[in-house]
């Protein structure tokens, strides 16, 4: 499923959360990508708090008066940046689960999917991160859970494999610090990439990283 396709995925699952004058569902889906399309950019550019909803809605293509029948304010704009860039992050390492599930080759797997998007949504995920405490506290706590419900793929990975007897240096208690590790490795690439760019394709990173994690799985 391409980028674009989760996020409309994901509009729709939030179509309950922010709500629209407009009736007809699939008008909203499409207008809401749109929008969302134009804001990343803006956002990226000039930052939330300088970007103007006329901006976005000229961007985007609509009038101001179209823009506020699919969302009621800028922070509405942002949380549905937010939640399509999680989506995306969850699809690449759910599709990564499927393609194996043989112990280290499961986790391998799983990470160079999620380091991948990692890299390829760095300006999103910074975003995300620059932007966060700009949501009304409703939006905010969403955001976190998702952050949390990612690294909770890792921690039931682990698990999984923990329980199969292919990282027997793992125990329980680990398990989750291990996941969260596993998660801030793939943001460091976002926030560090000014310098490991530089020094390290991604896909250096992404071996070294992965034969780090994989020491700490297995007790080398």
């Amino acid at each position: 499923m391409a980028y674009g396709a989760v996020i409309m995925k994901q509009i729709a699952s939030n179509m309950k959360d922010i709500p629209t004058q407009i009736k007809n569902p699939e008008l909203v889906k499409r207008r809401r990508r749109q929008i969302v399309d134009a804001a990343v950019q803006l956002f990226i550019e000039n930052g939330f708090h300088k970007t103007t909803t006329r901006q976005i809605a000229k961007a985007a293509g609509f009038s101001i008066g179209s823009l506020y029948e699919y969302v009621a304010s800028k922070e509405d704009v942002l949380y549905l940046v937010c939640d399509a860039i999680h989506a995306e992050v969850e699809r690449g390492v759910s599709e990564a689960l499927k393609r194996t599930t043989r112990g280290r080759e499961a986790l391998a797997e799983v990470i160079r999917e999620y380091f991948l998007v990692c890299h390829r949504m760095c300006d999103h995920i910074l975003l995300i991160y620059q932007e966060t405490q700009s949501l009304p506290p409703q939006w905010r706590r969403k955001v976190l859970e998702n952050e949390i419900n990612i690294t909770g793929i890792f921690v039931k990975v682990l698990a999984r494999l923990v329980e199969t007897g292919n990282f027997p240096y793992i125990n329980e208690r680990s398990i989750e610090l291990v996941a969260h590790n596993i998660s801030v490795l793939g943001h460091m690439w976002t926030f560090r990439r000014w310098f490991l760019a530089r020094h390290y394709s991604i896909e250096d990173y992404i071996e070294l990283q992965t034969d780090f994690i994989l020491g700490i799985s297995t007790g080398r």
